[in-house]
């Protein structure tokens, strides 16, 4: 990590806590006079943030040392749920009398500004505008999720709940906090244990234990090293992935300037001149200069002391070695550079990493002729050039973009590079930044390339591992990456989507309502059933207890409508308050849109939030006991995460049964580039239990009806060779299309370079003449309305008139409560929370494409009549 700096000198023994007798439900701790929480901040890293991290900052008010051995920092969310857990961080050293203590906790994707050296360092993602945080007498999580049970815990030294916190002390929650706002004591740290009236909104200050306030910097010395030592870059290196000098003084280490980056993690790269034999040795090394800008320029020739350090950007990467605390001599100006080292696809290994069996790789010997990471790793700060490589993962709003020094590496159709196998990594994938912001990244879609050299540094970072800081960047070449347009289904065909819409709640604005609407009605060419997932609540974030979705469809399938689509009507179940995961507020959940044109929806009452839905078996095959209705929503396997959503349909007078979904995420896994090889998948057990639960539920419908026609799709957070997709497909009882398709077409996804298949449209044995596509118009794009692709199943049903159940499948080897339904001309009903919502739409019908196609998503979503690929068909 970085910099350790000295502590004050402990108490012995531990701190005694006492609880008032009488404190109120809301008062956790007597007003302390020692050490308590001054300033919270969970904005770090967020759109418009400063600061990359989020932080909790400890003071101590007292006269003496505050021993902080075994004690810890946890975080609740603002609205916890039965499910939500304290999040331990844990603190050692001391807090000097008057002195600060800083605890880092996880970082975002923006922000210019690092924290000073934490002297803690912890993995949470605080929410921006509402949690609560306290500090512990020890590291076992805390299990109070009330006023009143956290006040009758006696561990809790001090506690604050901000923003929309309902665990807090005294009046209320410290208000302001957002990504821009910490919350912070006054001067004198008084302590009234009263949040609302002890804290105050402003400025992240950050305050480390060395009184450093914005970059780690400590004291400089006016005089730097005026002679070469003995220690040279590659010394400081070594060939493992941790410096042999970690913790030591260097003096007079020498080199070139190769790059300077004045915003963010400040410093510069030098690099030596005259290199060891030894190919495992890096000849660059980071100068880190904390919230001092970098007063060298590129082709200076330097002298660098300081302290070797390893920063780990968090608990689960591998870390850059860097010198800290640092004085600089130049001694001469405009110096020739070391010439780059090429990497292209016969320099780079086809194997990615090595094997740890799941623990740290970092004491392994570098090999690198065989591992790319290791290939990475060995030229951790050194001047390396590319060319002419294809962009894999389009720019960013972060001015990153992923491209491949591999052109024949899994390419797709488009020019991505696919993402086919745990085991088969893609190694030619590295993400390109620029260090002149005056000159970023071009902006550049998958398929695009960047001609020419790129020559820059090779550095690390937490969100996609090793990349390359630009010092000179190549010209775009536009390949022209067109938006797909799927094919209309014909009469007897039913079209079924799945769009996953990226959070869109009611207060969003109407271009991203227009956009997603046109992706719809125009390439998607307007299915006749659509599975979302991620609709919101009317009020998107605000977390006030909205649940129902009425007005974000409205304006939803109102602009369907203005994009040439049809009047859809939707079904969903409203959620219980923040019970389905997603961003805190947002009730995020599933829901069917459908053209009342084309089919019928089957409205049968019973179905709730917390009611399961199960199949009837009858005479004519099978039903479901509530449509809609929820599959086992109290099973643990779907707490704190969307409950599938399920439907009786009915076309050309036959039932098709489809299922909603979005399973949790992959929050949690470790990085493939991390330290940890080969990388655990810790959020993947969840994922096996929901699929589970989703095929018991198919099976008891076949059980009753092995002719039935069962769709089931959405976003399930995994790939098609997961051990969620062999769960979800157990017994043969569903399959996946997007194996169907060519091998160069399986993906809706793009994630730091790779192309991927998280979102799924899998068919029972009833369904047996297909036509699926993956329209894409989103994922490849650096101008995107979501995240994901769309993609559609066209199949046939029984023409009009005929009668008969579906030709039976050969099977494949190797009530009352709660639901409304509004009458033409009503308004639309309250939502009440946990049940059934029904809307049926207008009458006025499909509305005809017009024949001249909209050429445009937006003003800046190009979307054209592209012909997709080859689709899959089945007979």
């Amino acid at each position: 990590m970085r910099i350790s700096r000295p502590r004050s000198v402990l108490l012995a023994g531990a701190v005694a806590v006492t609880l008032s007798a009488t404190a109120l439900p809301a008062a956790f701790a007597a007003p302390s006079s020692t050490a308590v929480i001054s300033e919270v901040y969970g904005g770090g890293g967020n759109s418009g943030a400063t600061l990359s991290r989020d932080f909790i900052e400890l003071a101590n008010a007292g006269s003496a040392g505050y021993d902080l051995s075994g004690f810890s920092v946890q975080y609740l969310p603002a609205a916890p749920s039965a499910g939500s857990l304290w999040q331990v961080s844990a603190l050692t050293g001391s807090i000097a009398p008057g002195g600060r203590y800083l605890v880092a906790q996880a970082a975002g994707t923006g922000g210019t500004v690092a924290l000073p050296t934490p002297d803690a360092t912890g993995t949470v993602a605080m929410a921006a505008g509402g949690g609560t945080v306290a500090l512990v007498s020890g590291t076992t999580p805390l299990t109070c999720k009330t006023a009143a049970d956290c006040a009758a815990d006696t561990r809790i030294v001090d506690l604050v709940g901000y923003g929309s916190a309902v665990v807090r002390e005294g009046s209320g929650p410290a208000a302001g906090a957002s990504n821009t706002f910490s919350v912070a004591r006054g001067a004198s740290l008084a302590d009234t244990d009263d949040n609302a009236a002890d804290f105050t909104a402003g400025d992240p200050t950050p305050v480390n234990s060395a009184g450093e306030t914005s970059g780690g910097s400590g004291p400089v010395d006016p005089g730097g090293p005026t002679e070469p030592g003995t220690v040279r870059i590659h010394d400081i290196q070594g060939t493992t992935r941790v410096s042999p000098l970690k913790g030591r003084q260097v003096t007079g280490v020498p080199g070139i300037v190769t790059g300077v980056r004045s915003t963010g993690s400040r410093g510069f790269w030098i690099q030596d001149t005259e290199p060891d034999a030894d190919p495992r040795t890096s000849e660059g090394v980071f100068v880190f200069t904390g919230s001092t800008a970098p007063e060298v320029a590129v082709g200076d020739s330097v002298l660098v002391s300081g302290k070797v350090d390893e920063y780990y950007p968090s608990t689960t990467t591998q870390s850059i070695t860097e010198i800290t605390a640092p004085k600089t001599t130049v001694l001469s100006s405009g110096n020739a550079l070391p010439a780059p080292v090429v990497l292209d696809a016969a320099s780079v290994p086809d194997t990615y990493a090595p094997s740890a069996d799941g623990g740290s790789i970092d004491s392994l010997a570098l090999d690198p002729s065989a591992y790319a990471l290791d290939l990475y790793e060995s030229l951790e700060g050194t001047r390396v050039q590319i060319s002419d490589t294809r962009v894999t993962g389009a720019t960013t709003a972060y001015d990153e973009v992923w491209v491949t020094v591999k052109p024949d590496e899994n390419r797709t159709g488009r020019g991505g590079t696919l993402y086919s196998s745990y085991n088969d990594q893609n190694t030619g994938r590295i993400k390109v930044m620029s260090l002149d912001p005056a000159k970023p990244v071009p902006v550049a879609d998958v398929g695009d390339v960047l001609s020419g050299a790129t020559t820059g540094v090779m550095d690390y970072a937490s969100f996609g591992g090793y990349n390359l800081q630009a010092t000179e960047l190549g010209s775009l070449t536009d390949n022209h990456l067109q938006r797909e347009v799927t094919r209309k289904q014909k009469g007897n065909e039913l079209a079924v989507a799945t769009y996953n819409v990226e959070n869109l709640d009611a207060l969003d604005e109407q271009a991203k309502f227009d956009t997603l609407a046109k992706g719809v009605a125009v390439n998607l060419s307007s299915p006749d059933i659509v599975s979302l997932e991620e609709i919101q609540d009317d009020n998107g974030a605000v977390n006030d207890g909205t649940v129902g979705s009425e007005a974000t469809l409205k304006r939803f399938t109102d602009a369907i409508v203005a994009a040439g689509g049809p009047r859809y009507a939707w079904r969903y179940i409203a959620p219980e308050n923040n019970k389905d995961g997603g961003e805190p507020g947002g009730n995020i959940r599933n829901v069917f849109l459908f053209n009342p044109k084309r089919v019928d929806f089957v409205d049968r009452a019973g179905g709730d939030a917390t009611t399961a839905v199960t199949a009837v078996k009858t005479k004519k095959g099978v039903t479901l006991s509530a449509s809609p209705g929820r599959i086992t929503p109290t099973s643990d396997a779907w707490t704190d995460s969307r409950k599938p959503l399920v439907g009786e349909f009915r076309f050309h007078g036959k039932p098709v049964f489809v299922i909603g979904n979005h399973f949790t995420s992959k929050g949690g896994d470790q990085p493939l580039h991390g330290r940890y090889q080969e990388p655990k998948r810790s959020s993947e057990t969840k994922r096996v239990k929901q699929a589970t639960e989703v095929n018991t539920f198919v099976k008891s419908l076949l059980a009753a009806d092995d002719s039935a026609r069962i769709i089931t799709l959405g976003d399930l957070n995994d790939f098609a060779f997961s051990p969620t997709m062999d769960a979800l497909t157990s017994g043969k009882v569903l399959k996946p299309l997007i194996t169907t398709l060519p091998a160069s077409e399986q993906y809706s996804y793009v994630y730091e370079g790779n192309s991927q298949t998280l979102d799924h449209i899998l068919t029972s044995p009833g369904v047996r003449r297909f036509d699926y596509d993956v329209v894409h118009i989103n994922a490849e794009f650096a101008d995107q309305a979501s995240d994901h692709d769309p993609q559609v199943v066209r199949f046939d049903g029984p023409a009009r008139g005929t009668s008969g159940r579906a030709p039976r499948a050969t099977r494949a080897r190797g009530g009352a409560g709660g639901w409304v339904l509004p009458r033409p001309g009503r308004p639309h009903p309250r939502v009440v929370p946990g049940r059934t919502t029904a809307h049926a739409g207008t009458r006025s019908g499909p509305q005809s494409l017009s024949p001249s196609v909209p050429q445009s998503l937006s003003p800046n979503l190009p979307v054209r009549a592209v012909p997709t690929r080859r689709r899959a068909r089945a007979r």
